[in-house]
């Protein structure tokens, strides 16, 4: 199944696909709402879709048709190059995630990757989505929780749980006033 919304790159796609032989090409979809009814009624066995379309983007329907139909694999196949959009569309179920500049040798060694149950993302992409992850990763370290005392780090916690200072003042025997004074200490120690 191919989903895109500009109907010169599905009539391309399914004509690349039907003429390599080993594929049926069982339908299509412009949106992505469109291709979750489509592919509800069909289940094939792989999508091929963008993930810019509307009414419904490609990760959002690719997260719902993996969700209803988990024998179906998704191909995420699109112009899109920033490391989330890799990110997000693996977290939504795709198999696979090739840009549009790829040759037509890879876009069909891909199909035939994620058809096949593997994962397909080419190693440019997986190159530039862990350098993204080592820089985020670098900027945004963890706070030092050992500056904390353990009644401090107590209070951390339940604060994190979701707690309010009154039921965290219950459960330690304090006043309200007397914990979040706690959590505003904890904010300066750890300098957040």
């Amino acid at each position: 199944m191919i989903v895109d919304d500009h109907g010169i790159i599905r009539d391309g796609l399914r004509e690349l696909l039907e003429n390599a032989g080993d594929f049926e090409v069982v339908g299509q979809a412009e949106n992505g709402a469109t291709a979750v009814r489509v592919a509800q009624d069909l289940k094939p066995d792989v999508v091929v879709m963008d993930v810019l379309m509307p009414v419904k983007n490609g990760i959002e329907a690719c997260r719902e048709i993996t969700d209803r139909l988990p024998d179906t694999h998704v191909l995420i196949l699109t112009v899109a190059t920033e490391e989330d959009a890799v990110i997000e569309s693996v977290a939504a179920g795709a198999a696979g995630f090739l840009q549009k500049y790829a040759g037509k040798d890879e876009f069909l060694s891909a199909v035939r990757d994620v058809a096949s149950g593997e994962y397909r993302i080419p190693g440019d992409v997986i190159k530039r989505v862990f350098t993204g992850i080592r820089a985020t990763a670098r900027r945004a370290a963890p706070p030092n929780l050992e500056k904390l005392t353990a009644r401090e780090q107590e209070i951390l916690t339940l604060f994190a749980k979701g707690l309010s200072y009154a039921a965290i003042g219950e459960v330690r025997g304090s006043r309200p006033l007397t914990i979040r004074n706690a959590i505003y200490g904890i904010q300066n120690k750890l300098g957040t």
